[in-house]
């Protein structure tokens, strides 16, 4: 049986990926915290490791008592933070002492997956295509890239590098905020109604990244959507049809969610110590205009063929909270 690190495994992300590696019989070790909350995958027969990667020489002891790791797929990170420089910290520091114990312990494995973000990149106006230059507008994206550069410097080092789009489904955070205002009659938009996203549904992604791990393909990136392209109304049409609502809807202008941006940081960081949904970095993504990615190199290199678009995934993802009662 095939051993398989997994870092960040008890998020989001990480949840849908253990749940993905245990169904396709491999042998999971989930790369945890010490703090971290492990009710999303306390159910499945794996193997916790407790990983301080803030700690090289720390990651190096665990390695040098355990058998190399067929694959690793490093999916921990942060994605907002009150301290900005703790996206270099997290997201390419953590990322860069991983591969650093990995190497100085031989214990590189077959395949390393690096689930880096769209937000790498940064939006072009139009569609992004991997052969576009890189232009992160946000100091997560700037984290992100760093950490691509880094791994794509390393000589003889079998990787791959994923960057989705905005991964939606059951026990995501965010998106949960936008469908409870739907749920008490607002849909809101910055700047326009028209804003042109691309979406990913979370079993989507697990699928294509443990199938990624068979294959002989290395050394490449890929942006990764469902393949359809959408607008910000489209997205609240169909919560809206679900939840059965109809609404109000709200057009705040770009100079607006950026004072109601710094003035919810503020006080979340200061109160609660832990960024809002709505912060200044993420306030520079909300208001470009296009989040769309050419992902067409999936269906040639991977045959991926997504199970859900964007209502179908709605579907199933509301169904989740309201029977969680979160919604």
């Amino acid at each position: 049986m095939k051993k398989i690190l997994i870092t960040g495994a008890n998020g989001f992300i990480g949840s849908f990926l253990v749940q993905e590696a245990v169904k396709n019989n491999y042998n999971v070790y989930a790369g945890i915290r010490k703090t971290s909350n492990l009710s999303a995958i306390s159910n499945f027969q794996i193997e916790f490791l407790e990983l301080n990667l803030a700690d090289k020489n720390a990651i190096k002891t665990i390695l040098k008592d355990i058998d190399t790791f067929d694959y690793v797929i490093h999916n921990a990170g942060t994605t907002k933070t009150c301290k900005k420089e703790e996206f270099d910290t997290v997201n390419f520091e953590y990322t860069r002492n991983l591969i650093s114990a990995l190497i100085e312990t031989n214990k590189v494995p077959e395949k390393f997956i690096y689930m880096s973000s769209l937000a790498a990149f940064g939006p072009n106006g139009e569609k992004r295509k991997k052969t576009d230059k890189p232009k992160p507008i946000s100091v997560y994206g700037e984290s992100k890239l760093k950490s691509e550069e880094y791994i794509k410097s390393l000589k003889n080092f079998p990787f791959l590098i994923f960057r989705p789009t905005g991964v939606y489904g059951p026990g995501e955070k965010d998106y949960l905020v936008m469908y409870k205002n739907v749920k008490y009659g607002l849909e809101t938009y910055v700047g326009t109604k028209k804003q042109k996203l691309s979406f990913l549904y979370v079993k989507d992604l697990a699928r294509l990244i443990i199938k990624s791990l068979t294959t002989d393909i290395t050394g490449k990136t890929y942006f990764v959507s469902d393949l359809k392209d959408y607008t910000a109304d489209e997205f609240n049409k169909i919560v809206k049809e679900k939840l059965g609502r109809k609404t109000i809807s709200l057009v705040f202008p770009e100079k607006l969610v950026k004072i109601m941006a710094l003035i919810s940081e503020k006080i979340s960081c200061m109160f609660n110590g832990k960024a809002p949904t709505l912060n200044t970095d993420k306030y520079k993504e909300l208001v470009q205009k296009s989040w769309l990615c050419d992902s067409s190199d999936l269906v040639k290199d991977f045959n991926f063929k997504p199970e859900y678009d964007l209502k179908k995934g709605i579907d199933e993802t509301i169904e989740w909270y309201k029977n969680k009662k979160l919604l």
